[in-house]
């Protein structure tokens, strides 16, 4: 028991490491053993990430990745394997979101939020399972999905498609990909105050929110923890085309 959320055998790859959700994740799957590979489309964004690391920071190690650009993702997927080995858990966190009524969203706002949040992970999925199958080695896979994609909300459609997309996606490569051992499954978090959305959730309308949330507060950093080592780890070497929920009961 006392190993089961080791991940000492494991090599991971992080995308959107400079955001709050990113940067979360890799110092939890370094402080349980794995080697991490943190990438932004911006290097910029990862600025002290190694340092933050504390007693693992020889752990972990950061590199661009532009998860809208083919090239650039089997770049870095070669630059990890020639600095650490093969990559043999993925974390699929890089998105974006958008704030728009659904009759005045622009055809570019759709088009780029489901190309980040949507086509890119499973472009990036792709690289990672292909590698995999030519090895014929194990392989994880934790998508980063939000409660929205299992529910309608208001003012951000393409945003709510996209996870929702995602979800289903999650379902269906875990189906294909089982035969080979590799296991696909996604977190689902629900309000978090994050960069993009803190004003909003200080504000009136945030508190009204809360008071809808069954555990009457928002997310903290650390709630995710556990379900992510849950799915990243041998805990949860039976769990495929699972979606885990952490939203403190707003989905009920």
């Amino acid at each position: 028991m006392a190993g089961l959320f080791d991940l000492s055998d494991s090599v991971a790859l992080v995308t959107g490491a400079g955001g709050s959700f990113g940067r979360r994740f890799v110092h939890v799957l370094a402080a349980n053993g794995s080697r991490v590979a943190a990438t932004a489309r911006a290097p910029e964004k990862l600025a002290g990430l190694v340092e933050e690391a504390g007693q693992a920071r020889e752990a972990v190690a950061s590199y661009r990745l532009d998860v809208t650009d083919r090239a650039s993702i089997v770049d870095a997927f070669n630059q990890v394997e020639a600095d650490w080995g093969p990559v043999t858990l993925l974390v699929n966190n890089a998105g974006i979101a958008h704030s728009d009524a659904a009759a005045k969203v622009a055809p570019e706002t759709w088009r780029n939020v489901l190309e980040v949040d949507l086509d890119a992970p499973f472009f990036v999925m792709q690289e990672f399972a292909r590698r995999s199958i030519s090895a014929e080695t194990p392989g994880t896979i934790v998508n980063i999905a939000s409660a929205i994609g299992l529910r309608a909300d208001k003012g951000a459609v393409a945003y709510t498609a996209a996870k929702a997309g995602l979800i289903h996606l999650t379902r269906a490569l875990a189906l294909e990909w089982a035969r080979y051992n590799i296991r696909v499954n996604a977190l689902a978090p629900g309000w978090f105050p994050t960069p993009i959305n803190e004003n909003y959730l200080a504000s009136e309308a945030g508190d009204a929110l809360k008071k809808k949330i069954p555990m009457r507060r928002f997310g903290e950093v650390g709630d995710l923890d556990g379900a992510l080592l849950l799915l990243a780890s041998p805990a949860g070497a039976y769990m495929t085309g699972t979606t885990i929920v952490v939203d403190g009961g707003l989905d009920i």
